[in-house]
């Protein structure tokens, strides 16, 4: 005789609700792991940057749901602090092209590695068979993140910065 284990499927909301849990307790770990001297609003920026590099600040405006003004002087201070560099676009010198510095790769590798030491704090308190299982769920949960934000990408219609 089989004895089959009834599991019901948790609803988004329940699962939705836990995620956040989850990512608010990073938060507090990578808490530990400062982002200084950069902003919340410059980290994105610096995130950005490092996957779509060359963009041009229109675009990074758009994706920020921001002003060009407004997300042109948190460049400035990018650039001020040695993470960002601006090259004139070879194509139409009016465009400014947008580019993670040697300096700011550095500094997202090392804020990473320091985050990463906050975490493998945790995983090493979870059993072997919980951290495999997270590893799977997480592989998921990135690949269909990637999808919507890929789906919901802005459309700049052509235009520059």
């Amino acid at each position: 005789m089989t004895v089959t284990v009834f599991r019901p499927r948790p609803e988004p909301a329940e699962v939705a609700r836990v995620t956040l849990t989850a990512v608010e307790l990073l938060e507090v770990l990578w808490g530990r792991a400062s982002t200084a001297p950069a902003s919340p609003s410059q980290m994105r920026v610096l995130f950005m940057l490092e996957h779509q590099d060359g963009i041009n600040l229109r675009t990074l405006a758009d994706s920020l749901a921001s002003t060009p003004p407004s997300t042109s002087r948190l460049c400035d201070r990018l650039v001020a602090a040695g993470f960002v560099e601006r090259t004139v676009s070879p194509a139409d010198r009016r465009e400014v092209r947008l580019h993670l510095s040697h300096r700011g790769r550095a500094f997202l590798d090392d804020l990473r590695a320091r985050r990463e030491h906050e975490l493998q704090a945790v995983l090493e308190l979870m059993p072997a068979a919980k951290r495999t299982a997270l590893l799977e769920v997480l592989q998921a949960f990135c690949d269909a993140a990637t999808t919507r934000i890929h789906d919901q990408a802005p459309h700049t219609g052509g235009r520059t910065a």
